[in-house]
Order: structure tokens, then C-alpha cells, then sequence
């Protein structure tokens, strides 16, 4: 376990959240999304968008979280969460809306280089400690069928396959999608 802890992010923190997303999906993600898409992640249009999800929530139980390490010099951003109520964007196709005491995992990344290290399950923790807070009884978050690293970290912590599933569209390349969850 590396020396680290979660906090909720800061608008500062931004350009480091998208570059940790745009570091994540170029390393894992190359071999599951074309590579000319993966070369237009725009780190400036997402620290935007990380900026206004940290400063203008769609309501007070969306968070952001992001996982630091503490080095002898410096402290580094290594990863982050985001979360909220499920809505939309939690379901499968043609799937009615999920129960209002679900929360939904958006984002869940470790910068690779930082893996194994313990981020991932501190932020965990953190975000299911805020979802209990928040009155949530159970959560969702999807997964790529072809990221078994995610799949098994979740899974490592109590989550189980729900039997949904869906395709994103990724131009004109569908990439399958399973859902999880869990019981806080």
C-alpha cells in the first residue's frame, strides 16, 4: 500500500483529473477503441467539463473524488471517482428508471503507473462511505467486457454482474458494456 488519501476535488484540480482520464484510456483502453478517437481526447475541453462537475453539480450527493499519493517532495494525483444519483445514463437500453436509493459510478480511473497501490480501493471506500451519508442503499457502475482489470477489482470488492448490458458507439465500433452492482 502506498502512502495516499482521497479527497473530494477542487477546481484546481481539474487539469489533473482530465489528464489522468486521457493518460488511462490512451494505455488501457488502446486496444478497445480506435486509436485516431483516442488521439482526439482534448484535455482542455475535459478540465473543463471536470471543472464544472467540481463547481456545479447537478445536485449535493454528485461528487468527485480524486486519490493522491504522498511522495518525499510532492504529492500526485493518481486517480479519481465520480458518482451520483443513477439516472439515465445508468441504464440499459430500453431499461425504466433504476430505484431512487441507487448512486452510479461515472468514472473510476487509476492513472495505470499508480495501479495495485491501493488508490482504487481507497477511493472506493471513500465513495461508498459518501454514498451512505447520502442515503443510497445500493450502487451501479459499468464496465467494459474486454477491462477484466476493472471487472476484477470491483468484483474483489463485493460487486456482481446485474445482467444488464450495452454497446457504446464509438464510431461506428460498438464496445459491450457490463453493469454492476452492489449492496452498500
Amino acid at each position: 500500500m502506498a502512502l495516499g488519501f482521497v479527497r473530494p476535488a477542487r477546481p484546481e484540480d481539474a487539469p489533473e483529473i482530465a489528464r489522468v482520464q486521457i493518460t488511462t484510456w490512451r494505455g488501457a483502453y488502446r486496444r478497445m477503441f480506435p486509436a485516431h478517437v483516442l488521439a482526439q481526447l482534448d484535455v482542455a475541453a475535459l478540465t473543463d467539463g471536470w471543472t464544472e462537475a467540481i463547481t456545479a453539480p447537478p445536485s449535493p450527493r454528485h461528487r468527485v473524488l480524486i486519490a493522491v499519493e504522498q511522495g518525499e517532495t510532492a504529492e500526485h494525483v493518481v486517480g479519481f471517482a465520480a458518482a451520483g444519483p443513477a439516472d439515465e445514463q445508468a441504464l440499459a437500453p430500453e431499461e425504466p428508471p433504476l430505484p431512487e436509493g441507487v448512486a452510479a459510478v461515472t468514472d473510476l480511473l487509476i492513472e495505470p503507473r499508480w495501479g495495485r497501490r491501493g488508490h482504487g480501493s481507497r477511493l472506493l471506500a471513500a465513495a461508498v462511505d459518501l454514498w451512505r451519508e447520502d442515503g443510497f442503499r445500493y450502487a451501479v457502475a459499468w464496465a467494459y467486457d474486454a477491462d477484466a482489470v476493472m471487472r476484477k477489482f470491483l468484483e474483489s470488492a463485493g460487486w456482481e454482474p446485474d445482467g444488464a448490458g450495452r454497446a457504446l458507439d464509438v464510431d461506428d465500433l460498438l464496445v459491450p458494456q457490463l453493469r454492476l452492482h452492489v449492496e452498500l
